[in-house]
C-alpha cells in the first residue's frame, strides 16, 4: 500500500533543537536577545531598517494599522480572495474591509479596480500577495500616493517573493508576515512585522506588549526600573522560544526555496497533460515564494477532486473561498454572491497540492497520476 503523502511537512532538527537548548540555559524565555537577532536577521534578509517579532501575522496587521491611525469611520480596502485573518484584523481595529475583485490568471488583487473603489473614508490598502507571488507594488504604490493612501502588505506567503526587482516592504508602509506552521519559515505560530520608519517602529514596538515602556528583558540587564503603559497596547510579542526555531532557517531560506521552484517546476510539467488542470499564472518579473501549489479545476468536480485525492491518501486543501461569502462578512459588511464573480468563480476552482522542500519527486508523479485518474 502506498505511504501518506501530507499536505505539509517542517523540515526542523537539530539545529533548531541546539537553538532552543541554549534559549533554555539562559534566563529568558520569553521577548529578550533571541528575538532581537532573529529581528535583526530578519530586517537584513528583506532589505529593512526595522523588524519586530509578533505573536502571528493577524496581530502584525492589526498593530499596523493601529499605528498608522485607522480606526473606526475608517475604509481599507483589500481582497476576498485571501485568508479571514486579513478583513478580521481590520475589523479589529474598527475598520471597514472594502474589497476589489481578482486577477482571474493569479488570484491576486486586480490594482486596475482599486480607484474605483476608493471614498473620502479609505485610508489605507491592505494587499495580499497570494500564493507566494507579489501584486503590482508599483502599480498600488502609484494609486496609494495619487489618494494619500496608506499600504500594508500581508506578505505571509511571500517572505522570499521579488517582483520587478521590488521586495515585501520597500513600496509599503508597514509589512506583516506570518510564522505559522505550514509557512515557509515556521515556528508553529509566531510573526513579524517589518517598516522604514523609525517612527512607526517604536510605536509598533509599544502596540506590541501593552503600552509599556519596559519589558521583562529591559529589568534583566538593567535592574528593576518603574515602567509607565504610555498607549493602549496588545499582548503581541515574540517570545525567545520561537526565534531560536526561526534563526537556523533563515540561513536556509534560499536553498528552500531553490527545491521549491523545482518542485513547482516539476508539477507544472507533468500537469500539463491534464487538460481540465489549470495553473495558476506568475508573472516573468517576479520570483514566486511558492508558498503553495495551487491548481484550479472545473468548478464542479473541486469537491470531488478532494475527496478522490483523500482515498488515495493525498491530502489537499482549499486555499481559498471568496471569503465575502463566508456567514460572518457577509453579514456584517453585507455583501452578496455575485459580487466579485472572478473571485467567486476563483475560490470555487482552486485546490492545494501536497507542497514542501522535502518532498520527493515520486510523490508529485504519484499527485498527478491520481489527478489524471479523477479529472479525465
Amino acid at each position: 500500500m502506498n505511504q501518506p503523502i501530507p499536505f505539509c511537512l517542517h523540515d526542523l532538527g537539530q539545529e533548531e533543537l541546539d537553538a532552543i537548548a541554549e534559549v533554555f540555559a539562559g534566563p529568558i524565555l520569553t521577548t529578550g536577545q533571541t528575538v532581537a537577532r532573529f529581528e535583526q536577521a530578519f530586517a537584513d534578509y528583506l532589505g529593512r531598517r526595522h523588524a519586530l517579532g509578533v505573536s502571528s501575522c493577524t496581530g502584525a496587521m492589526h498593530m499596523a494599522l493601529l499605528a498608522l491611525d485607522i480606526g473606526p469611520g475608517d475604509e481599507v480596502i483589500t481582497t476576498p480572495m485571501t485568508f479571514i485573518a486579513t478583513s478580521a484584523a481590520i475589523l479589529a481595529a474598527g475598520a471597514r474591509p472594502v474589497f476589489v475583485d481578482i486577477e482571474a490568471d493569479t488570484g491576486n488583487m486586480d490594482a486596475r479596480l482599486i480607484e474605483a473603489a476608493i471614498t473620502e473614508r479609505t485610508k489605507a490598502i491592505l494587499v495580499v500577495h497570494l500564493y507566494g507571488l507579489l501584486c503590482d507594488m508599483v502599480a498600488i504604490r502609484r494609486i496609494a500616493d495619487r489618494y494619500h493612501l496608506k499600504i500594508v502588505e500581508d506578505a505571509a506567503h511571500c517572505v522570499e517573493g521579488v517582483r520587478q526587482g521590488i521586495r515585501p516592504g520597500q513600496l509599503a508602509e508597514i509589512s506583516a508576515f506570518s510564522f505559522y506552521a505550514t509557512k515557509n519559515l515556521t515556528c508553529g505560530e509566531g510573526g513579524a512585522v517589518v517598516t522604514d520608519d523609525k517612527v512607526l517602529a517604536d510605536r509598533l514596538r509599544l502596540l506590541r506588549l501593552h503600552g509599556m515602556t519596559k519589558c521583562a528583558a529591559d529589568r534583566q540587564v538593567e535592574g528593576y526600573q518603574h515602567w509607565d503603559m504610555v498607549t493602549l497596547g496588545w499582548k503581541y510579542n515574540m517570545d525567545n522560544i520561537q526565534a531560536a526555531i526561526l534563526l537556523p532557517q533563515m540561513r536556509r531560506l534560499n536553498d528552500k526555496l531553490a527545491r521549491r521552484q523545482r518542485l513547482a517546476d516539476l508539477y507544472s510539467r507533468e500537469l500539463a497533460r491534464i487538460s481540465n488542470v489549470t495553473v495558476p499564472a506568475t508573472r516573468p518579473d517576479a520570483v514566486h515564494a511558492r508558498h503553495l501549489y495551487p491548481i484550479l479545476v472545473p468548478m464542479a468536480q473541486r469537491d470531488a477532486t478532494i475527496q478522490g485525492l483523500a482515498a488515495r491518501q493525498i491530502a489537499s486543501m482549499v486555499n481559498y473561498r471568496a471569503i465575502h461569502l463566508l456567514t460572518y462578512l457577509s453579514q456584517t459588511l453585507g455583501y452578496k454572491p455575485g459580487d466579485f464573480p472572478v473571485a467567486e468563480q476563483f475560490g470555487e476552482r482552486i485546490l492545494s497540492l501536497p507542497f514542501y522542500p522535502t518532498m520527493p519527486e515520486n510523490h508529485v508523479y504519484r499527485v498527478v497520476d491520481a489527478l489524471a485518474a479523477i479529472l479525465t
